[in-house]
């Protein structure tokens, strides 16, 4: 066996993944659990919500995606990343040139399918450090968003609608700042 391959290996995430799943479903059944999130995540993430719904959610979402842009920068090859971004965006740009040719562009497209195993290697690693942190906050801010009675951001947005924007906001932002693939 070929020890990229080995380095590469896919069993970890599964495990976290598994992991993550068991505790999204034991939630509830399992009260040590969701005290524990609590214990920690209330005082302080708890607080910034109590202070200010907005503004603690802007903060609260700022710091999620600093920490995992932090993670995925620290633990991914960035420039393997980036070579493999770079051949990706050749051959994009050699199926535009023969998109009248749909027997050369099935072969590229091909080779473009190539690049998903390589890609998921290179980025999932960063998912080992950040997928039960992440499932814990998710099923801590549902949670504190029922017993505050499902609040509304700015007037109009759900909790999670919210995080997402806001993360992609953050995201695009800090991975050109942190120079992030």
């Amino acid at each position: 066996m070929d020890p990229q391959d080995k380095k590469g290996s896919m069993i970890p995430i599964a495990i976290i993944m598994f992991a993550s799943l068991f505790i999204a479903f034991a939630w509830d059944k399992f009260p040590v659990i969701k005290s524990s999130v609590h214990a920690v995540l209330d005082p302080s993430a708890g607080a910034l919500l109590n202070w200010n719904l907005n503004i603690g959610m802007i903060i609260i979402v700022f710091l999620i995606t600093l920490l995992s842009t932090l993670v995925q920068k620290f633990t991914t090859d960035q420039k393997a990343l980036r070579e493999l971004k770079k051949e990706q965006k050749i051959l994009s740009e050699e199926m535009k040139k023969y998109k009248d040719h749909p027997e050369k562009v099935a072969e590229l497209s091909k080779k473009q399918m190539e690049f998903i195993p390589r890609t998921m290697k290179l980025t999932s690693r960063s998912m080992l450090f950040t997928g039960v942190p992440f499932i814990l906050f998710f099923r801590w801010f549902s949670d504190i968003f029922t017993v505050m009675g499902n609040p509304k951001f700015f007037g109009i947005l759900g909790w999670f609608l919210f995080y997402f924007i806001f993360t992609l906001i953050f995201s695009a932002i800090m991975k050109k700042v942190l120079k992030v693939v």
